[in-house]
């Protein structure tokens, strides 16, 4: 509010005093009143309530309530003699599962929150304030309203400040507003109306450096009432929304939950009505309790959690490759939902250097791609005398007079060079008011003097023009076509300058000989432009968002393909004067916002997140530290990028390029499917579990795998091939496909009849056997089988066979899972060398399991080589998921070319 006031209004509204300043006694109670000039601390959760909130997921409560049942009926049958200690590797295992698990979770959520950290770095160590008339140098922190602050170049602005005067004073707004070039401050301006933080060039803000020339202002605003401290409330305020795959993998885990229950109370009903029917009520009790255990075990994948964060550490390493590196695990897979990228302009989608693409002089407008040190050559070594940027090593200072440095170098004029053989010897600095710069060199025995500046302002002060190496007397002509050479740059969003010069006389800025214009501008990425095609192709809308202009914004936008339109533009005071609702419908067609504060980039996230679309925002400032945070997916910038940024999002690009972000897209597609693929294959597994247990339940057999053999093929055997699954290479063509609905079920597409489908098939071989054995001694009935299996020997065997089966038949199966429509075959083709380490090594662990005595005493097996004719029947029946799988993949093929053909 203080940008609307004069400077004489806001001492007497902060009561402070130009000369005096504060006196330490006022400075003192005024930071007892409202302390110090420092941001909050965020409260933060501490480690043992993120733990509880992982153990009290659905799937881990039902597995920990299984542990403490084993547990119990473990130290019964102890204490009654009929098992060992060997009965608590259950518990021990289900228990470790548990912990695992949470631990896993607890480590991802863990990782620091250093975005307020971050700003508080930023802010200034130090300041030189004005106290009972003295200059003095203080902690920023003991900074209060009132305070006379003194500014310098490279200094940092310590609190919001109202501009009291300034020479020629610059601030670097760019990390705060977004703005490309360093903001002349000017303490005589007084705004009448409400302008952005951008455009209140009276006004200097808490954490921005100077840059140039030096002044004084007036502290109207410390700590967390300054802009940067507002910003820090948005991201304290701010909450990390679940990623489109937490939201259903929360969803399964409750479905899970409640399902596991629903049958293990079913499997306790159904054997309770056997033991009512056979009249053996007290010793099917327990029995029907570690069945009903071993069934909780089966129907929950204890190994899911621990192979998704392999499959998304592995997802991590495939963006690194991609220039990505992404900070929040669970957001590997959130790009390939992605169908919005609000996407910052500086820096992104332009180069973030102002760069001379258009000159004209002698009646003529040359373009970049044309430029000659022959034709350019004076317009080019007077715009790089008439600067004062330094080359030393690289060239640094002000980026427009950067920009004119880098234009004569690129054409053979290096500004060492230049000084040497014309070298400076008197200059008037630019300011504010003329709007102009003037050098004076030597030139052979005599001087010239080079004058830049904005158009207007030197060409009223120039009497002649330079037309093919004459000098002519300027006319009311050739201003006019000086004029239409600038208004087009102007339209093109093109920083124009004019050049002028003398070569007699002291050093003034009268009778000038107009030379030519230089247009320069921040260009577009070459890489940018094919990448929003690509983008746009696989359904993917670009919106870019700035801080900058909104003629300036439009002109690279349109050259991007970004926007066709003016009207595809929405400045920041239209969207302060918008609804909720209004600017949800606004987002739908604009393409370009531009001159928007920290808030209308967060009002602008939420408004696209509003009308379904999974929001991805890029940026680089303390500015985008909010919508970095309110978006699905911040990416934050690696080069150029704030700490602050960095910090507040979930990934940051390491070379700044928005051409980055579509492979990474692309990745994270890909990432996504591998790990759908990997869900799908470890459920069909407990499916397959499930319905072996469940049948023999049904019709009165006793359990066909005990918890044991389930935990070793949910942990081991399926975790194996599932993580092999998640390293597979991303299918061609995915970048052709529609961005996928986040509300879509992880058994869309197909999902469900894949799971239930292999489940149920694997659940009816592992049953069938577990029968072999009963059926090879001409045993088929009901209560022959359970005769057979009383005795403790013979059901070993049998749950054996069947314990192979289902860890065999998984193998086979990941073999198919690849690719659902395609022949195993092309496994070979893309080569994924943990699918045959997994499959080797799956059979390894199982063939140890089977065969080491000792070891297969813990797991209650025997040895399979005993009678060789067994292995045959386990291969034949663990093969017919990869069999099935083939018939599939051949019908899918023949349908195909069927409807090509058609």
């Amino acid at each position: 509010m203080y940008e609307n006031r004069t400077k004489e209004e806001t001492l007497v509204s902060v009561s402070s005093n130009l000369e005096m300043g504060l006196s330490e006694v006022e400075a003192r109670s005024r930071l007892e009143k409202n302390g110090p000039n420092k941001l909050k601390e965020a409260e933060k959760e501490k480690w043992y309530q993120i733990f509880w909130g992982n153990i009290k997921d659905p799937m881990t409560l039902i597995l920990a309530i299984a542990a403490l049942i084993s547990l119990v009926l473990a130290i019964i049958n102890m204490n009654r003699g009929t098992e060992g200690p060997e009965a608590l590797a259950d518990v021990f295992i289900i228990f470790g599962v548990v912990l695992v698990n949470a631990t896993i979770g607890t480590v991802q959520e863990m990782k620091a929150e250093k975005a307020l950290e971050a700003l508080k770095q930023m802010s200034a160590p130090t300041a030189t304030v004005k106290r009972d008339g003295e200059l003095k140098e203080i902690k920023a922190e003991e900074l209060v309203v009132g305070d006379i602050v003194i500014l310098e170049e490279g200094r940092t602005v310590p609190a919001d400040l109202r501009i009291l005067g300034s020479f020629a004073m610059k601030t670097d707004e760019s990390s705060l507003t977004g703005e490309s070039l360093p903001v002349a401050k000017d303490s005589e301006l007084v705004f009448t109306e409400e302008v952005g933080v951008g455009d209140r060039k009276n006004c200097a803000y808490m954490s921005t450096p100077v840059v140039y020339g030096r002044g004084e202002g007036v502290v109207v605003a410390t700590g967390m009432d300054t802009e940067v401290g507002k910003i820090a409330t948005m991201l304290s305020q701010g909450e990390d929304d679940l990623t489109p795959l937490q939201k259903q993998l929360a969803k399964l885990s409750k479905f899970l939950g409640y399902l596991t229950i629903g049958i293990v109370i079913a499997m306790l009903i159904v054997k309770i009505i056997w033991a009512l029917v056979n009249g053996n009520i007290a010793d099917t009790w327990d029995n029907a309790l570690l069945d009903s255990v071993a069934l909780a075990v089966a129907a929950i994948p204890e190994g899911l959690t621990a192979v998704v964060t392999i499959v998304l550490a592995m997802g991590m390493t495939k963006m690194v490759k991609v220039n990505t590196i992404v900070r929040r695990l669970a957001s590997v897979e959130t790009l390939g939902a992605v169908s919005v990228i609000c996407s910052d302009k500086t820096g992104t989608l332009t180069q973030n250097k102002m760069t001379v693409v258009r000159v004209y002089h002698d009646e003529k407008t040359v373009k970049m791609e044309d430029f000659t040190a022959e034709s350019e050559g004076l317009v080019a070594k007077g715009m790089c005398l008439c600067s004062d940027a330094k080359v030393e090593g690289g060239v640094y200072g002000d980026p427009t007079e950067v920009a004119l440095v880098e234009f004569a170098m690129k054409l053979g004029m290096p500004k060492s060079k230049l000084e040497e053989e014309n070298p400076r010897i008197d200059e008037l600095p630019f300011d504010s008011v003329r709007k102009m710069m003037s050098t004076m060199h030597k030139q052979g025995d005599g001087v010239i003097e080079f004058t830049k500046g904005a158009m207007d302002r030197v060409l009223l002060h120039t009497t002649k023009i330079l037309i093919g190496g004459k000098v002519r007397p300027i006319t009311d002509e050739d201003k006019k076509n000086i004029n239409v050479a600038a208004n087009a740059m102007a339209e093109d969003a093109l920083r124009v300058l004019a050049l002028a010069y003398k070569e007699e006389g002291e050093i003034e800025e009268e009778n000038l000989t107009f030379i030519g214009l230089t247009g320069m501008v921040d260009p577009p990425r070459e890489a940018a432009k094919p990448a929003v095609a690509t983008l746009k192709k696989a359904g993917i809308t670009t919106i870019m968002i700035t801080g900058d202009h909104k003629d300036t914004a439009f002109a690279i936008a349109r050259e991007l393909g970004i926007a066709e339109s003016k009207d595809q533009c929405m400045s920041g005071d239209q969207i302060d004067a918008c609804s909720d609702e209004e600017l949800k419908e606004r987002v739908k067609t604009v393409r370009v916002f531009a001159r928007v504060s920290p808030e209308n980039k967060v009002s602008i996230v939420k408004a696209v997140k509003a009308n379904g679309h999974i929001a991805a925002m890029t940026g680089d400032g303390v500015n985008d530290a909010p919508s970095l945070k309110s978006a699905d997916i911040g990416i934050a910038m690696g080069i150029t990028g704030t700490d602050v940024a960095k910090g507040a999002a979930d990934m940051v690009l390491t070379d700044d390029n928005f051409a980055s972000i579509e492979k990474a897209v692309e990745e994270g597609r890909g990432i996504y499917e591998n790990i759908r693929k990997t869900i799908l294959f470890l459920l069909s597994s407990n499916i397959g579990e499930v319905v072996a247990m469940f049948i023999a339940a049904v019709i009165g057999l006793p359990s066909p795998l005990i918890a044991i053999h389930l935990l070793w093929v949910n942990l081991i055997t399926d975790s194996l091939p599932a993580v092999a699954l998640g390293a597979d290479k991303k299918m061609a063509g995915i970048m052709d496909e529609q961005p996928r609905d986040p509300k879509e079920s992880l058994f869309a597409r197909g999902g469900s009849l894949i799971t239930f489908g292999y489940g149920i098939l694997i659940g009816l071989i592992t049953f069938v056997a577990f029968l072999i054995k009963p059926w090879s001694e001409g045993i088929f009935t009901i209560s022959g089988m359970n005769t057979y299996f009383s005795n403790e020997l013979y059901l070993e065997e049998a749950q054996s066979m069947a314990f192979c089966v289902l860890a065999f038949s998984e193998l086979f199966h990941m073999l198919g899972m690849t690719n659902i429509r395609k022949s195993f075959v092309h496994i070979f083709k893309d080569f994924n060398p943990l699918l045959f380490i997994s499959f080797v090594l799956g059979m390894g662990l199982q063939l140890f399991v089977i065969e080491v005595p000792g070891v297969n005493m813990v797991f209650k097996v025997y040895k399979l080589s005993d009678y060789p004719l067994d292995y045959l029947y386990v291969f034949l029946l663990s093969v017919s998921p990869l069999l099935i799988h083939e018939v599939v993949a051949l019908f899918l093929f023949i349908k195909k070319k069927a409807a090509k053909r058609g």
